[in-house]
């Protein structure tokens, strides 16, 4: 196990986010974080990168208690991809290397040129080497988010994190984001977790699950053992279908709207 969290509490004033968070992330995965607006997602998010401190409970990055660890040496680990790109004016080239930030030496104030290979990897791997001396307020909205994922790369880490990565992105950003996730944690090796409000996107590109629900982990498996009608209804309070996606036989989500909902009610009183 790359991660372990045990028994995690966490509340903002007197108002509780979390209650009770345990689980554990495998090396080398794709985990995905799905749960309604407010159910504690990105707050789960924050407490296992350090940005806020648990009431109460434990986070472990391989095997180490990640409280113990200052946080340049965290940020070496573990990389962060929020929802929200940047948009001024500087370069693509010179916002990634942000990322080399913790590797730097003591009293070292200019990048090396290991420091611009690795960089220069990043914005090969995800393919916007092209635009590397553009400003960053001038590329869309699709293109900054994978200038935070190369940013994110030239961290060397072993975990990546993402908070709703594909979020204000049309539907081809979207698959590419993700496609390119997928490719990194198999060519690097990457484990990777991940918050994502698309269900549908979700079953098909994680391996497993942890649907969050009013600060608890409500239930945690496979896509097949997670996305089942009953468990998506009682958490989301929203009527819909699950078929097998036919070609990858993963579970696939069918919103049924009020009108059909009521149109499906006449009928089964009218057969009654």
């Amino acid at each position: 196990m790359i991660l372990k969290v045990e028994n995690v509490d966490f509340a903002y004033d007197s108002a509780s986010v979390l209650e009770g968070i345990t689980f554990e992330a495998r090396k080398g995965e794709i985990l995905g974080i799905i749960g309604p607006n407010g159910s504690g997602k990105t707050t789960f998010l924050r407490a296992i990168t350090r940005l806020l401190k648990p009431k109460r409970g434990k986070v472990f990055f391989e095997g180490e208690d990640i409280w113990r660890v200052g946080f340049k040496e965290l940020a070496k680990k573990i990389a962060v991809v929020s929802q929200n790109p940047p948009t001024n004016s500087i370069s693509v080239e010179e916002y990634v290397l942000l990322g080399r930030t913790p590797h730097f030496k003591r009293f070292q104030f200019l990048e090396t040129r290991h420091d611009l290979k690795i960089a220069k990897n990043a914005l090969e791997l995800t393919g916007i080497l092209k635009f590397k001396d553009r400003p960053m307020d001038e590329i869309s909205g699709g293109e900054r988010q994978l200038v935070l994922v190369a940013r994110a790369l030239a961290q060397e880490p072993k975990l990546l994190l993402l908070d709703e990565p594909t979020t204000h992105l049309d539907i081809t950003h979207q698959v590419g984001i993700l496609d390119l996730i997928k490719r990194l944690n198999k060519e690097l090796g990457l484990t990777i977790i991940m918050v994502l409000h698309d269900l549908n996107l979700a079953s098909e590109y994680c391996q497993r699950l942890v649907l969050f629900n009013n600060g608890y982990i409500h239930k945690m498996g496979s896509p097949k053992e997670v996305l089942n009608y009953r468990i998506i209804e009682e958490v989301y309070e929203t009527m819909v279908l699950v078929k097998e996606n036919p070609i990858s036989s993963k579970p696939y989500i069918f919103v049924i709207s009020e009108e059909e909902k009521q149109k499906r009610k006449n009928l089964w009183k009218r057969k009654g």
